[in-house]
């Protein structure tokens, strides 16, 4: 359920403002969105709008999905696997 804002604040951004929000060229959001990556937006009638809330639940997936970010994931910290042996 959307969460009221004030006044002063958005609950949604044009792809630019997005953009921008993120650090991104408006170009790499508009060829992920092309490509169906990148942050879920929406049409609001001709605009494509992303809801600030779901970047910034974006922003965190792509966190914790990176092995520099969630240490969990770090390839360096887990213990060496045992090689199959090829049975020929």
């Amino acid at each position: 359920m959307p969460q009221a804002t004030s006044q002063h604040e958005p609950a949604f951004l044009s792809l630019p403002q997005a953009a921008t929000y993120l650090g991104l060229s408006p170009n790499t959001l508009y060829v992920w969105r092309h490509r169906r990556q990148g942050p879920p937006s929406f049409r609001m009638g001709r605009r494509v709008m992303y809801r600030i809330t779901v970047l910034d639940e974006w922003v965190r997936a792509q966190e914790l999905s990176d092995s520099r970010s969630n240490r969990s994931l770090d390839p360096l910290l887990r213990n060496p696997q045992a090689r199959m042996r090829r049975v020929t």
